[in-house]
């Protein structure tokens, strides 16, 4: 979605120049809200209600009248109230004749019903004008104030001018409509509070699969082969040391992951010479969902760091050392300084930081808040050329981690080998494609096909021709 779209920008909070009556259906918690914050923009609030009584839990300054007395007073009737409870409205067709009814309602389920209850509110009132909104914002929200996390409101109807009318009243509340076409749109937008976490669903069962799946491979060299073949009890390393092992693989993995449908995009589009081709539909879920991959990846190094850092207090950790520094003492001998080990030490950690840092950086930019506050080219910086930066620091990190050891057999327990070779599998097999896709024999072609150009065009191959023989 554009950023310049002028339905998107909050204009400032403007009390009606002149008083404007409008009616609300329904007393309930929502109807109550909303009344209340139209009142304090400048608005005059009439509900319609079975009993036309006036409760204390009505805001003051209001009145309170039958539904057919309430609608005979606006323009403008928000309709707050369920949709099993839409039946009184058919008596009132004559009287709601010409008006803007604004449907509010969510349903239980996702498609309970097989049309909309806004289009289902259409056909009990031939003769209304029906505009679907508000829908997002929650009673709790008006009551607060804090609409940062509801701020936007979904408005769709087939009449303009009655949808630019309940648009008005959306940003004199301080809110940001975003206009989504005729009230065909009305289902997707009754949808919208229904879904939980539709994006993270993928991203976080696959999280939840790797950690598992490792869990279970690190379980069975780390603790059930020694206890087998050595009589070890070392158990207790499911609390610590296991999980410190599965939280950066898992991390790197879904880090790599954030990538790889690029690069396998980028394929097709070369393999296709055109960027007009869909892609398969996995690839386009997994697309959209690679921001999600990468926070949970974050979550997971933040994890990862955490348990490093109680390692010096651990009480095994403290036993092996203590154990080792009374040996030399015994020995009378004292074990002379590896440089070459300081400097593999001292290189792993500080791969370890610079890529952390990144990728706390990553997470950063990938916030609407500042996401919103670059441009296109910084975002883009950012989230691929100091993301890939991140996926080299991370995976040199865990090449250094391991060093030589993939050469000791005795490391292969059960010919299992250690856990953080196969975490380097994907994130490798990225860098080695990105690093072939980056070559200029391949990267100019797939440059212009991301530009629009296409291999059987002819005009497009004319244009390749012109631009390869200016080149020479």
């Amino acid at each position: 979605m554009e950023k310049n779209s002028s339905n998107m920008i909050p204009l400032a909070e403007n009390s009606p120049n002149k008083q404007e009556t409008v009616c609300i259906f329904g007393t309930g918690d929502f109807g109550r809200s909303l009344g209340y914050k139209m009142l304090q923009c400048g608005y005059s609030i009439v509900f319609g209600s079975r009993n036309a009584q006036t409760s204390t839990l009505i805001p003051k300054g209001t009145e309170v009248l039958s539904h057919g007395e309430a609608a005979q007073k606006a323009d403008i009737i928000i309709v707050a109230i369920q949709r099993q409870h839409y039946d009184f409205l058919t008596e009132l067709t004559e009287v709601l004749h010409g008006k803007v009814l604004v449907d509010v309602s969510n349903n239980l389920k996702i498609n309970q019903y097989p049309e909309s209850n806004a289009e289902y509110l259409a056909q009990l009132v031939p003769g209304a004008k029906i505009v679907k909104a508000f829908n997002t914002v929650s009673a709790w929200a008006l009551q607060s104030g804090t609409l940062d996390a509801s701020r936007q409101v979904f408005v769709c109807g087939d009449d303009n001018k009655a949808k630019q009318m309940v648009m008005d009243i959306v940003r004199t509340l301080g809110l940001t409509p975003l206009d989504q076409g005729s009230l065909l749109a009305a289902k997707e937008i009754e949808n919208y509070p229904l879904q939980l976490f539709p994006m993270w669903k993928f991203p976080i069962y696959l999280a939840i699969g790797l950690s598992a799946f490792f869990f279970f491979y690190c379980l069975i060299r780390d603790v059930i082969y020694p206890y087998v073949y050595e009589n070890k009890d070392l158990s207790f390393f499911i609390a610590i040391t296991i999980p410190n092992r599965v939280c950066p693989i898992v991390a790197l993995i879904l880090l790599a992951l954030v990538y790889l449908p690029g690069i396998i995009a980028a394929i097709l589009q070369l393999h296709r010479g055109t960027k007009y081709s869909r892609f398969p539909d996995w690839l386009d879920k997994w697309m959209l969902c690679r921001k999600q991959l990468g926070l949970v990846a974050l979550v997971f190094a933040f994890l990862h760091v955490l348990y490093t850092l109680v390692i010096p207090i651990r009480y095994y950790v403290r036993w092996r050392l203590n154990g080792y520094v009374i040996s030399q003492i015994k020995d009378n001998r004292t074990d002379p300084f590896n440089n070459t080990n300081g400097w593999i030490s001292d290189s792993y950690v500080s791969l370890g930081i610079l890529g952390f840092f990144l990728f706390v950086l990553l997470g950063i930019t990938s916030l609407p808040s500042v996401s919103n506050s670059v441009n296109w080219r910084e975002f883009r910086f950012v989230q691929s050329k100091l993301g890939y930066l991140t996926l080299i620091l991370c995976t040199a990190h865990t090449l250094v981690y391991g060093g030589k050891r993939f050469l000791n057999p005795s490391l292969y327990r059960w010919y299992l080998p250690a856990a953080y070779m196969l975490s380097l599998i994907v994130p490798c097999i990225v860098l080695a494609i990105k690093f072939v896709l980056i070559f200029p024999c391949i990267d100019r072609p797939l440059t212009q096909i991301r530009q629009g150009w296409e291999r059987n065009s002819k005009g497009s191959k004319q244009a390749y021709y012109n631009d390869s023989k200016s080149a020479v």
